[in-house]
C-alpha cells in the first residue's frame, strides 16, 4: 500500500486519468473529491462489499436455480423417453453388481 501525506488542497493523480483532492480535515474525517471519467465506478468500501456479497448471493440463487431447471428438464425426458430409461436402469444394474 502506498502511503501519502496531504493538506487540504492538495492532490494525488492515478493513472493520468483521475484525481482525487483532499477538501477538508476536520477531527477525524476527510473530506475528498474525485474527478474520473464517466465510465470509472467509485464507491466508498462498505458500499462495495454489499454490493459484491449481493451479487454473490444473486448468482448463486441463480446457479439453484438453473440446475433445478435443469434436472426437471432432465426428469422430463427421462420419462418421455424409453432409450434413455433403459440405459439409466442397465447403469444401475451395473452400479449393483
Amino acid at each position: 500500500m502506498l502511503v501519502l501525506t496531504r493538506k487540504p488542497g492538495q492532490s494525488i493523480v492515478i493513472n493520468d486519468n483521475i484525481e482525487v483532492t483532499i477538501l477538508e480535515v476536520k477531527g477525524e474525517s476527510v473530506r475528498i473529491g474525485i474527478e474520473a471519467p464517466k465510465e470509472v465506478t467509485i464507491y466508498r468500501h462498505e458500499i462495495y462489499e454489499e454490493i459484491k456479497k449481493e451479487n454473490l448471493r444473486t448468482v448463486q440463487q441463480s446457479s439453484l436455480e438453473d440446475i433445478s431447471v435443469a434436472l426437471d428438464m432432465l426428469k422430463t425426458y427421462a420419462n418421455n423417453n424409453q432409450d434413455y430409461k433403459i440405459l439409466i436402469n442397465s447403469e444401475k444394474n451395473n452400479d449393483n453388481k
